[in-house]
């Protein structure tokens, strides 16, 4: 399987705008390990990263951005979250740009609440992305804070190693 390779992220968002280059980490002190892509349809790896990266902006430690104030980390994980959007969309996937723009609204929600689950959602959603059938789960997650049955998805999609690695990860880069 082909590894989305993060310094495209970088590679973009520098020339986009002055100051996502000034926030980008010198290389040597980047992070190049990826959390759901792994589960996802190849078309989509890079643009599901690129949204990662965003969310990480927003609740984590990025892995490839230094972020000095809090204004700047809203304004560029936003543009990340768009960019990556964008990239979906650039394959004809409108359901896979529905699923990843739930999966924005659920983890917002989420950590507003203060409630786990978030790592079930991106695993759940990166091993479903476009074909639909996450909706009764990320309802239960919504309403009642139950991530298990996003879980349990994204294991008989990916299996439990697989799903252990992105969850591990996802662990050590948020908050």
């Amino acid at each position: 399987m082909p590894r989305p390779r993060l310094e495209t992220i970088s590679a973009v968002a520098g020339p986009h705008s002055a100051l996502w280059a000034t926030c980008l980490r010198p290389e040597a002190s980047r992070d190049d390990v990826v959390a759901f892509s792994p589960l996802a349809p190849d078309a989509h790896r890079l643009g599901l990263e690129t949204i990662y990266e965003g969310y990480l902006v927003h609740y984590g430690r990025p892995r490839l951005f230094a972020l000095a104030d809090e204004d700047t980390a809203l304004l560029l994980g936003d543009y990340l979250y768009a960019h990556g959007l964008v990239r979906v969309a650039e394959t004809d996937d409108v359901d896979a740009v529905a699923d990843l723009a739930e999966l924005i609204s659920l983890c917002a929600q989420s950590r507003a609440a203060g409630t786990n689950g978030d790592g079930a959602a991106w695993a759940a959603t990166a091993c479903a992305l476009g074909r639909g059938g996450l909706d009764d789960a990320r309802a239960a997650m919504r309403e009642r804070g139950d991530a298990s049955r996003l879980d349990g998805i994204a294991r008989a999609a990916a299996g439990d190693e697989a799903v252990d690695a992105a969850l591990a990860t996802h662990a050590r880069l948020v908050d």
